[in-house]
């Protein structure tokens, strides 16, 4: 435990030059890798089990159950959008260590080609792709460790950029109390080349912290995610912008900083949950929450799901099927689907 606490201390002393709330270059790493963790809130970082799709966001979660595991991912994004990550595993004996290894995509589709005066003049693509390699194992009694390198390509018609990012870990499992406890520092790097010259751009870095229960009694298992260790304010609020109570009608308020501080707070949450049912768990259903996502992509004048995100997998035969539904705003959602198995099955 004292590793691990020393090893946070390390952590929330790195440091990033970037804008607060502005955009980042290779966002669509921050895109959910699999249907399960769309499901859950589209960030979800502390768990081990086979899944080999976790290892793509923590991979301290890498263990021996991951072995010859494969998997594949597709989400139909609207506008013709769609990303997707493919990943395997393999458990080296010897070594004790699981290695897993995963290609994350995103196709933004077709678009016009235009001129200065609007004239079309052909069309172009835009694609991003990243390669993923990584390990894991177990440090200590109940702590394991882990590291991903991942290389990244980006085509945005006639710009092209590369880079080359890596995440760090640590996880601490309680298995006897079913508790668990993990720190990942993601997509610290930078780009190797620019989409123009001289013009380095700020990556999606972050440090996040995560913790996860499963209940003694009941076969349900809650999570929660802190993102952003690295910076507190991630508020973005637009100075032209003011906010009416329904007891005063017309009268214009402002927030009072008391608010504004619990707004940002809990911005940085995530919460999850999956329950598990059936006597070999082969049916899942889960469900979770981004207040980030729900105050960022929410409407003042219509009610909607934004931010609340909810899926359910089930196992047939030699596969597992899952999906997850993310809600981002009244034009529509992002549904997810991924399928999984194990080659062991297959002998």
């Amino acid at each position: 435990m004292r590793i691990l606490l020393l090893s946070l201390c390390c952590f929330t002393v790195l440091s990033l030059n970037a804008q607060v709330g502005g955009l980042f270059t290779y966002e669509f790493l921050n895109f959910a890798p699999s249907a399960r963790i769309s499901a859950l809130g589209g960030t979800h970082i502390a768990v081990v089990d086979e899944d080999i799709n976790m290892a793509s966001t923590n991979p301290a979660s890498l263990n021996p159950l991951m072995h010859q595991q494969l998997s594949f991912s597709h989400a139909f994004h609207p506008g013709g959008i769609g990303y997707g990550y493919a990943s395997g595993g393999y458990h080296h004996e010897n070594w004790n260590t699981t290695f897993h290894g995963g290609i994350r995509y995103v196709n933004y589709g077709d678009f016009d080609l235009t001129n200065t005066l609007g004239q079309i003049e052909g069309d172009f693509k835009a694609a991003e792709y990243a390669v993923t390699i990584g390990a894991g194992r177990e440090l200590a009694e109940r702590l394991r460790g882990g590291v991903n390198l991942r290389f990244i390509s980006s085509q945005l018609e006639s710009y092209n950029s590369i880079g080359l990012v890596a995440d760090l870990s640590l996880l601490y499992q309680d298995t006897a109390k079913n508790f668990i406890i993990t720190f990942v520092a993601r997509n610290a790097g930078r780009q190797l080349s620019t989409f123009r010259e001289d013009n380095i751009e700020p990556l999606p870095f972050e440090i996040q912290a995560g913790l996860s229960k499963r209940l003694k009694y009941l076969p349900f298992q809650f999570s929660i995610v802190y993102r952003y260790l690295d910076r507190w304010n991630i508020l973005y609020d637009d100075p032209n912008t003011t906010e009416n109570t329904l007891i005063f009608g017309d009268i214009e308020t402002e927030r009072s900083n008391t608010a504004i501080w619990f707004d940002n707070f809990a911005r940085h949450f995530v919460f999850n949950g999956e329950l598990f049912i059936g006597k070999q768990e082969n049916f899942r259903v889960r469900f979770g929450y981004s207040h980030l996502l729900r105050k960022e992509l929410s409407l003042d004048e219509y009610r909607s799901l934004a931010g609340f995100t909810f899926g359910a997998g089930i196992r047939i035969n030699r596969f597992r099927l899952d999906y997850g539904r993310s809600t981002f705003h009244l034009g529509g959602g992002v549904n997810q689907l991924s399928i999984s198995t194990n080659i062991k099955e297959f002998k």
